[in-house]
């Protein structure tokens, strides 16, 4: 899953494993994960878990199977997790704890949580956040602009992932399936992470 899915799936009430699950992006060994508070390392627990029950669920190997047939190779993978956060994004209301709480609302929140705590990221992750803020990727999620922009910016900062330029044709040309995947997906994903509480 990508960063909208892992922002929501922290919860809203645990600002540390919130922060946690955001800076595992970026976290990476054991030394780098012992650097940070025993609250924040149950948030880089909580993203481990959600990337790991995602890359082996059946649903997602489907959604993947999909996208590497339409030439996406290896990194299918990468464009059937930004393609669900675009799908949560877009129908937010309907997968968000809190469906009162509008995307854009939700989006500045984070933000603003991370920003309280943006020297604690790893260096790299702190410049990306700012991008992120900067541009409202959360927001820019649910349309399929947004989609796009983020598929083709991994397809120029990642080395050898030119084929992400044409993910985001690849998912909406055959939108109808991956929204029936998410659908059945997101709810088992959500009894995961709640199990593991």
């Amino acid at each position: 899953m990508n960063f909208l899915a892992h922002l929501v799936l922290s919860g809203p009430d645990d600002a540390d494993r919130l922060f946690g699950n955001f800076a595992a992006e970026a976290v990476r060994g054991r030394a780098a994960v012992a650097a940070y508070p025993p609250a924040v390392q149950r948030g880089i627990r909580l993203h481990r878990l959600i990337d790991s029950f995602t890359d082996a669920h059946p649903v997602v190997r489907r959604s993947t199977a999909r996208l590497r047939a339409a030439g996406l190779g290896k990194w299918a993978g990468v464009a059937a997790d930004v393609g669900y956060d675009h799908l949560l994004a877009r129908d937010f209301a309907r997968y968000h704890y809190n469906p009162a709480e509008p995307l854009p609302a939700f989006a500045q929140r984070m933000y603003a949580l991370i920003e309280d705590r943006r020297a604690e990221l790893p260096e790299r992750l702190q410049h990306m956040f700012e991008h992120m803020r900067q541009h409202d990727w959360l927001t820019g999620y649910a349309y399929p602009l947004g989609l796009e922009r983020s598929l083709l910016g991994l397809s120029r900062r990642v080395p050898g992932a030119a084929v992400l330029a044409t993910g985001a044709a690849a998912f909406l040309t055959e939108l109808p399936a991956y929204e029936a995947d998410f659908a059945e997906f997101w709810p088992e994903l959500q009894a995961a992470v709640q199990a593991a509480d």
